[in-house]
C-alpha cells in the first residue's frame, strides 16, 4: 500500500469512518485510497466552510472525531470560520490539509503557503507527514490529540508524494481514547465549602455539564445549596425539554446579563467560562460579574468533568433530593402574521421527540429557547464562537451523526448565504433535516448593534450595508435548485401546515420564514 492507503487504515481503525471533504489535486491519492475503503463514508461539501462546520456537528453528536480533507493553505483557511465555532464548542476534528511534494515546495508555486501558521490558531495540535513511512504514526498522534478531554482540534499537513509513495509500515496498534483527568479534590472542596456559606450563587455549566444526568445532579446541588443553576450564554450541545432539568442561559444583551449577575456574590463554573460581553460597548464593563464577586473554577479544561459533578454532590450531600423536571407545555399559537414567537410557540407544539436544534437564528430566535423549555426532549445546538455560517452545516454533521432523528435548524436568511452551499449536501446526503429560514431581508443583529454601540440611527451608506432586499433572496428558489424541497409562508396558518409536512416524512425540506 501507499502513505494515503496507511492513512485511511489508521483513521479507520481508530474508529474514524467519516470523511467531509473537498479535495484538490495534491490529495488525489488520499481520495483514491478512500476509493479503495467501503468502510469510509466520505461526504462533499462545496466549500470548505460546509466541511468544517458538519465535522463540528458530527462531533457533538457523535462524541467522537470526524476526518476532513481540505486542499492546501487556502482550502484550510476557507474553513477556518467554522473550525473556530468547533474550537469554541470543544468539538474534536481531525483535518487533513494536503500539501505539494516536498521536493516541489522551493519552486514556490501559486498555492504554496504558509500552512502551520494558517493551522496554529484554529488547533490544538498542528504536524506534518513528510514520509510514507511515517504517516501511520503522525495519523494517530493527531488522531489522539483530537480525543484529549475537553475535545481538541488536530490538523495533520499530508505532503502529496508522502501519499502516492508506496510503504510497508504497519497500521499502528489502536489506542484508547486518552483518560481525561481525575478531578482536583481540593477545588471540589473549595467549591462545596463556597456553596455552604448561603451566599448569593450562580452555578455556570457549559460542556459535558449540560448533558441529562449532570445537569440533574447539579440541580440538586443547587436546590441542596439554594444556588442559581444556570448555563454560558453560547454552548456546544445541551440537553433540554419535558422530564429535563430547564436552565436558562447568561443573556446576550449586556444590560440583561448585568441585571442577571447584579446581586451576585459568588460564580461556581463548572465547564464554563467567566460570563463576558460578547463586544465591547461604550461607558459598559466587559465582565458580567459585580465588582468583588467571587469566581471558582471547579475543574481544570481536561479534568473530568462528570466525576467533578458526582464528586461535588457527594461532597454536598444530595441525599434525598429529587432534580426539578420540567413538564410538557404548549404555549398559545397566534393567528395571522407570521413573527419570530409565533414560530417558536408552533415548535413548542409540534417537535418530534428526541429531534435536534441546531440554532443560528440570531437575533430574531432569541425567544425560542424560553418557549421551548416545555416541548419534547431534544438537543440543542449553538453557534459557539460567533462565526456566522455554521448552522446548515452543523445541521448536516448532526443529522449524518443520528440518522434517525428528525433535525430542526433555526437559520438567520444573511449568516445561511455564507454556507447555503450545504443545502445541497443536504439533499445529496438525504439527511433529515427541516431548515427554518428566518427570512428578515437583513442583517438585524447589527441594526441593534448600531444603536448599542451609540453610532446613530442608519443612513444610506450603512443601510445598503445592514439590508439584504435589493435584491430580495429567495431562498425558496436556492433550495430548490439545490434538491432541497422548499415553500415559503407568510401566515402563522402557513407555517405550521408546513411545518407538520416536514415533520412527517424523512428528507430535506426548507421553509422560508417571512417575518
Amino acid at each position: 500500500m501507499n502513505g494515503a492507503d496507511l492513512l485511511c487504515e489508521t483513521l479507520l481503525a481508530d474508529g474514524i469512518d467519516i470523511c467531509f471533504a473537498n479535495p484538490g489535486t495534491s490529495e488525489m491519492h488520499f481520495v483514491a485510497a478512500l476509493d479503495r475503503q467501503p468502510r469510509m463514508r466520505c461526504i462533499l461539501g462545496l466549500f470548505e466552510g460546509v466541511v468544517t462546520g458538519a465535522a463540528d456537528g458530527y462531533a457533538r453528536m457523535a462524541d467522537k472525531p470526524a476526518a476532513t480533507l481540505l486542499h492546501l493553505g487556502p482550502g484550510l483557511a476557507n474553513g477556518l470560520a467554522n473550525l473556530h465555532n468547533a474550537r469554541r464548542a470543544r468539538s474534536p476534528i481531525v483535518n487533513v490539509v494536503g500539501d505539494h511534494a516536498v521536493d516541489h515546495l522551493p519552486f514556490d508555486a501559486p498555492l504554496t503557503s504558509d500552512i502551520e501558521s494558517l493551522a496554529k490558531p484554529m488547533s490544538h495540535w498542528v504536524g506534518r507527514a513528510e514520509t510514507a513511512d511515517g504517516i501511520g504514526q503522525r495519523t494517530q498522534e493527531a488522531i489522539r490529540a483530537a480525543r484529549s478531554a475537553p475535545g481538541h482540534i488536530s490538523t495533520l499537513i499530508l505532503h502529496a508524494d508522502a501519499a502516492w509513495t508506496e510503504t510497508r509500515a504497519s497500521v499502528p496498534t489502536p489506542s484508547a481514547p486518552p483518560s481525561p483527568a481525575a478531578p482536583d479534590g481540593a477545588r471540589i472542596a473549595a467549591a462545596a465549602r463556597a456553596l455552604a456559606l448561603g451566599r448569593n450563587t450562580t452555578i455556570l455549566a457549559s460542556g459535558r455539564a449540560l448533558r441529562e444526568e449532570e445537569l440533574a445532579l447539579l440541580d440538586r446541588i443547587a436546590s441542596r445549596t439554594g444556588a442559581r443553576l444556570m448555563a454560558q450564554q453560547s454552548n456546544g450541545r445541551m440537553h433540554r425539554g419535558a422530564g429535563r432539568v430547564s436552565v436558562d442561559r447568561v443573556p446576550y444583551v449586556i444590560d440583561k446579563a448585568l441585571a442577571a449577575f447584579r446581586e451576585t456574590e459568588q460564580v461556581v463554573l463548572v465547564g464554563a467560562r467567566t460570563p463576558v460581553g460578547f463586544f465591547a460597548y461604550p461607558g459598559k464593563p466587559s465582565s458580567m460579574l459585580p465588582e468583588g464577586c467571587v469566581v471558582l473554577d471547579l475543574t481544570d479544561e481536561g479534568a473530568d468533568l462528570s466525576a467533578a459533578i458526582r464528586a461535588l454532590a457527594d461532597e454536598v450531600g444530595i441525599s434525598g433530593i429529587a432534580p426539578r423536571l420540567g413538564v410538557r407545555h404548549r404555549p398559545p399559537v397566534p393567528q395571522g402574521k407570521l413573527t419570530p414567537d409565533a414560530i417558536a410557540a408552533v415548535l413548542a407544539h409540534h417537535m418530534p421527540p428526541d429531534s435536534i436544534v441546531c440554532d443560528e437564528s440570531v437575533s430574531s430566535g432569541r425567544d425560542f429557547f424560553n418557549v421551548t423549555h416545555g416541548a419534547e426532549p431534544h438537543d440543542f445546538l449553538q453557534l459557539t464562537g460567533g462565526a456566522i455560517g455554521i448552522g446548515l452545516p452543523l445541521a448536516a454533521g448532526a443529522a449524518i451523526a443520528c440518522p434517525d432523528r428528525k433535525v430542526v435548524v433555526l437559520q438567520a436568511d444573511g449568516s445561511g448565504m455564507y454556507t447555503v452551499q450545504a443545502l445541497w449536501t443536504h439533499a445529496r446526503e438525504r439527511l433529515d433535516i427541516c431548515t427554518i429560514v428566518f427570512s428578515n431581508r437583513r442583517y438585524q443583529i447589527l441594526l441593534g448593534e448600531l444603536a448599542n454601540v451609540g453610532a446613530g440611527a442608519p443612513g444610506r451608506n450603512a443601510s445598503r450595508m445592514l439590508d439584504l432586499d435589493d435584491p430580495a433572496i429567495d431562498w425558496v428558489s436556492l433550495a430548490q435548485s439545490m434538491g432541497v424541497e422548499a415553500a415559503r409562508a407568510e401566515t402563522v396558518e402557513t407555517f405550521e401546515d408546513l411545518l407538520k409536512i416536514a415533520f412527517s416524512r424523512p428528507g430535506p425540506f426548507l421553509i422560508e420564514a417571512a417575518i
